[in-house]
């Protein structure tokens, strides 16, 4: 597990609708957080560096920029878990914002009780204070990450390596041919599950409950748009790899089950 996260309890909430972010407002009060409002683009980017929020809160429909644009902004400046809020419910739509860099999406109307369970959901994943900051502290030129040689997938303190790529817990670093990628808070979390699981086949419903923080073994229900937006987290986390899923080189695909690491020099396919 990663060091717990010793910031306060922080969410920018960036919402147009008065009457939306009133109830968000009511809900992170009641889950203990201190909230900033916010209701434009460039006032919710503000708060977010003002106030380095754990969960932000996006509307898409906003005055002048748009939500998805937004979420592309926040991944620049933030690390911060992102949950976008829309009255569009097309599977095109919810691809969109998780592309743009949302890690949850929920269809208004929402109920108060699932947000909550959503925040909850994210809270217990391990966290690192200013992840990005840190990340970001040395340059990726003099990170010396340790190095598969004969391309099999290797444990190290806090850290992955299988092939070229390598990954720090601590730092929540990741490095392929020893540059930097910049993920998600939720793209890490799924590749740091696939580099400990290695060879072992990882279903969409486990890495879905994984990012709930579910407990090994947990069978707790994993909705199809829960599934679906694992689909599109891995694709956009094979992307920033420069990964290929026709001729993967580090995450391939077992259709009907799931996703697992590729094989490697010593490993049967």
């Amino acid at each position: 597990m990663s060091a717990p996260d010793p910031r306060p309890l922080v969410a920018v909430i960036i919402e147009d609708d008065a009457g939306v972010r009133s109830l968000l407002e009511e809900v992170f009060l009641a889950a203990g957080f201190e909230v900033h409002l916010a209701g434009s683009g460039p006032e919710g980017l503000a708060a977010i560096t003002a106030h380095r929020p754990i969960i932000t809160t996006l509307d898409i429909n906003l005055p002048g920029i748009d939500g998805f644009e937004v979420a592309r902004r926040i991944r620049r400046i933030s690390d911060t878990f992102v949950i976008m809020l829309s009255a569009l419910a097309e599977e095109s739509d919810v691809v969109l914002g998780l592309t743009s860099g949302a890690d949850e999406y929920l269809v208004k109307p929402f109920r108060p009780r699932e947000l909550r369970a959503r925040i909850e959901a994210l809270l217990r994943r391990p966290r690192l204070p200013d992840a990005r900051t840190s990340a970001t502290a040395r340059p990726a030129a003099e990170v010396e990450a340790p190095t598969a040689t004969d391309g099999a997938t290797v444990l190290t303190w806090r850290g992955r390596v299988h092939r070229d790529l390598s990954l720090d817990l601590d730092t929540r670093l990741v490095l392929v041919a020893q540059k930097r990628v910049d993920l998600t808070p939720t793209e890490f979390d799924l590749l740091a599950a696939l580099l400990e699981a290695k060879q072992r086949v990882c279903s969409k419903a486990e890495l879905a409950r994984g990012l709930r923080g579910s407990p090994a073994g947990a069978n707790d229900y994993v909705s199809e748009p829960d599934k679906r937006a694992i689909e599109t987290h891995i694709a956009n986390l094979r992307r920033k790899l420069g990964d290929r899923s026709a001729q993967p080189r580090y995450i391939e695909t077992v259709r009907g089950v799931g996703y697992r690491l590729t094989p490697t020099a010593d490993e049967p396919s």
